[in-house]
């Protein structure tokens, strides 16, 4: 198994600035106020699957439709200039549900801080409490956050918003939100911190077939299957390697990957 050590000096070397222009994360970091960075957080991150290349291509012209005001786009804009986008598995009709329910939000109330922080605060779902370490809370705060999407989807709304906005309790290892959360929960210089009601020891891992080949690479993990009982297993050694930001160690995984392919 790899070191702590090792580990730590990856999450070192690439923790950094540098870091960022290749990422979705470069998305949020466009934002010139919290709820630009929320936004264009949150959907660079439903959008982050597949070829990193082409999310990242479809997310520059998806964002141009803002020209530069995305609050403003999701609080007032015309979302007929949606008409058309499309990505993978999502049409225009998948799409344009979200920036309509995301306009309501934020019309409405405090936006996705307040509707996460009111997800943490709800009742656990008992059968995600045994494994301790906060898992329980983050599980029962994204499927409040889900149910809130899901309750407002138009009958027109395909199998694309679903994949977009999945449902916890179909097991996956909702690594696009967890990847959502860690960049507003986590402090910069890659991350924000501007969401204070989680703490960082609480965060799950982002994880996609990339984080759990590099884990089983590390001794990390075991469990074949990439879905939540994958990421609960992980966040383990995780956590006894650093009790207070075990997530920091989605930049080894990074780093690790290229790393081995300079070899």
């Amino acid at each position: 198994m790899i070191t702590k050590t090792e580990l730590d000096k990856l999450v070192e070397k690439y923790e950094t600035p540098d870091f960022i222009k290749d990422d979705p994360i470069q998305f949020p970091h466009m934002g010139t106020c919290k709820e630009s960075v929320e936004l264009l957080g949150f959907i660079a991150s439903l959008f982050a699957y597949g070829n990193r290349k082409m999310f990242i291509k479809k997310l520059e012209e998806l964002f141009k439709k803002a020209d530069g005001d995305i609050v403003g786009f999701v609080k007032n804009g015309d979302f007929s200039l949606l008409n058309g986008v499309e990505y993978r598995f999502s049409k225009d009709n998948d799409i344009i549900p979200i920036f309509e329910i995301l306009s309501k939000l934020y019309n409405e109330s405090r936006g996705l801080e307040e509707l996460f922080e009111y997800g943490l605060n709800t009742e656990i779902l008992p059968h995600h409490t045994e494994e301790g370490w906060g898992e329980g809370e983050i599980f029962s705060m994204l499927k409040t956050v889900v149910d809130y999407f899901y309750a407002r989807a138009p009958k027109t709304a395909g199998q694309g918003f679903y994949h977009m906005i999945p449902n916890p309790q179909n097991g996956g290892a909702m690594k696009r939100m967890n990847m959502f959360l860690r960049w507003m929960v986590r402090k910069p210089p890659v991350d924000f911190g501007i969401w204070t009601f989680i703490k960082p020891k609480d965060l799950l891992i982002p994880l996609d077939v990339h984080v759990a080949r590099v884990s089983r690479q590390m001794g990390l993990l075991t469990r074949k299957s990439n879905d939540f009982k994958a990421v609960l297993e992980l966040m383990k050694p995780l956590r006894e390697f650093c009790p207070d930001d075990p997530v920091k160690y989605d930049f080894a995984m990074f780093a690790f990957g290229v790393e081995s392919n300079k070899r």
